[in-house]
């Protein structure tokens, strides 16, 4: 891969595609900088080595220029996080842009405006990308979380650094977790999905199929398992169109030696609210008027050993409702168990939304050995598809 290690940006203007896209809140302070402190490594090297930056990055989805989502309000939080002063471009491209780019000394660091601003970024439009170009001498993409969007900054400006374009430090760990679960991880291979529909993790499953050794499926879409295997599940969700996929899934598991663990018993629920009256039942036992909302207690022993004796773990998709504190057990003693068996010398990866919110939420990100930053990204990397954003540094 061309990462970092073996390059000196020394004198080198260095343009780095950066993952911003952070939440505010209504007075548009920054809730959470993990993906600035993710960017920082990179960021350091480039100004160690003597060089400048010009980072990049995207906030929201604007429809043109909002100025609720200009990057001038994020300023000093990315200055507090990196310890550096920030130059703000007020343009991203363009006669003032370059100006400010052509004046940075080593070390310094500016930050141009909300690349959506401009519809061309989105569609990848190449004369856009060759602007953006202009502005440094080398290329960086660090940015995992738009790694699957052909975008002209993620993708159609690597072309135009053909001798000078690298992964970014957060980039390549990405690639090296998932490649760990994927195809080097030492064995047994679990992935444990949770989530609520079968549909959105189909192309996953089948992919991992031949990567895993166990396969922990919980959360809503264990009922449409549950019901295609002739069980009465009550009101909890399911899709009753993927009931055959559900079943043709079990029967390439055992074709192929995969072993699949479905909860055993549910802690349910009388109506979708945190105070709802609780009961425990059998999986496919559950009465009408009643829904699923978290593993029950034998799922929840049982899929602890199986994490316990796993060493390479993938986690995608929480085992129920977490955000209802009294039904969240299920999912923090899964975290546990992966904290567990990460401290035994498990490798373990938690990717996809939730469960990286789940990770957040009940303090265990310190205790996993890697929590993806990209969410989209990451499912199609689990899907076995080539990240164009990738693909572009190594073309």
């Amino acid at each position: 891969m061309r990462t970092l290690h073996t390059v000196n940006f020394s004198n080198k203007k260095v343009l780095i595609r950066v993952d911003f896209n952070v939440p505010l809140d209504e007075n548009k302070r920054v809730t959470d900088h993990t993906r600035i402190k993710a960017a920082k490594p990179t960021i350091d090297k480039v100004l160690a080595d003597g060089g400048s930056c010009v980072l990049m990055t995207h906030l929201g989805r604007p429809k043109g220029v909002d100025d609720n989502l200009s990057l001038r309000h994020i300023v000093s939080e990315i200055q507090t996080v990196l310890g550096v002063d920030i130059l703000f471009s007020k343009h991203t491209i363009g006669p003032e842009a370059e100006a400010q780019a052509q004046a940075l000394q080593p070390g310094q660091i500016m930050l141009l405006e909300n690349l959506r601003f401009y519809e061309e970024e989105t569609k990848g439009d190449e004369q856009f990308a060759n602007a953006l170009s202009t502005l440094a001498d080398c290329y960086i993409n660090d940015a995992f979380g738009t790694a699957h969007r052909a975008h002209a900054s993620t993708t159609i400006v690597a072309q135009f650094f053909p001798k000078a374009k690298y992964f970014g430090y957060l980039l390549a760990q990405e690639i090296d977790a998932i490649d760990r679960v994927m195809s080097t991880g030492e064995k047994p291979v679990l992935a444990v999905l949770g989530g609520a529909k079968v549909s959105s993790k189909i192309t996953i499953i089948e992919n991992i199929l031949d990567k895993v050794d166990h396969l922990i499926i919980g959360g809503g879409m264990s009922f449409t398992f549950a019901k295609a295997m002739g069980g009465q599940i009550g009101n909890s969700i399911c899709e009753d169109d993927k009931q055959e996929l559900a079943l043709s899934i079990l029967s390439s598991a055992k074709e192929k030696g995969v072993q699949i663990h479905l909860p055993t018993d549910v802690v349910a629920g009388d109506q979708f609210s945190n105070e709802a009256n609780q009961q425990i039942f059998p999986i496919d036992q559950i009465p009408d008027g009643w829904e699923g909302m978290d593993a029950g207690p034998e799922s929840v022993a049982a899929f602890r050993e199986v994490v316990l004796q796993s060493k390479t773990i993938l986690w995608n998709g929480p085992l129920g409702v977490f955000e209802f504190s009294h039904f969240s057990q299920g999912t923090i003693a899964l975290g546990e168990a992966i904290s567990a068996s990460t401290k035994n010398g498990a490798f373990s990866l938690v990717g996809g939304g939730d469960s990286v919110a789940a990770v957040k939420q009940f303090n265990m990100e310190n205790e996993v050995s890697y929590v993806s930053t990209g969410g989209g990204a990451m499912l199609e990397s689990l899907e076995g598809k080539t990240l164009p954003g990738i693909a572009a540094i190594m073309a």
